[in-house]
């Protein structure tokens, strides 16, 4: 007697294993370590990519081509924000040196999470010292591949 597998739904708790990347590559990937386990419908991952994984049944692999801007919006020039170097030494910076193109991460609000930056350039002017980071999610503007293997739904 054959039974048929799981089906992911709204709300399945999930084992799998998954790689994000864009065209300049891999911004995640769990297949060479410990394999993801998450609770759709928490925010774990963009709404654009559960979307795509509703239907697929336990034991799938797959890849799935997002078009650009799809799974984490359009870039946007609102999410690009100086910082003042002093800001930056309360939350901790004080002494650290930084690079364009390293990314910092930063308390919420709430401190109950984290968000990141990158850093795109420095400046120092009449007003002193600082740092201008880009929010966008990496891949925000781009197109997207999520390639998949669902361990486990349940």
């Amino acid at each position: 007697m054959s039974t048929t597998p799981p089906t992911i739904a709204p709300g399945s708790f999930l084992t799998l294993h998954y790689r994000l990347s864009g065209p300049a590559g891999d911004v995640v990937n769990t297949f060479d370590a410990a394999p993801a386990t998450l609770t759709l419908g928490t925010g774990e991952l963009a709404p654009a990519v559960e979307a795509r994984l509703m239907g697929l049944a336990e034991g799938t692999r797959t890849t799935l081509e997002l078009p650009a801007g799809e799974a984490f919006g359009p870039r946007s020039p609102d999410m690009l924000q100086w910082l003042s170097r002093k800001e930056l030494n309360a939350l901790g910076g004080v002494g650290e040196q930084f690079a364009v193109g390293e990314v910092v991460k930063f308390p919420t609000p709430d401190g109950q999470g984290e968000f990141a930056g990158v850093i795109k350039e420095f400046r120092t002017d009449a007003k002193g010292e600082a740092v201008l980071f880009d929010f966008n999610h990496p891949l925000a503007g781009q197109p997207v591949t999520f390639e998949v293997l669902v361990i486990g739904v349940l």
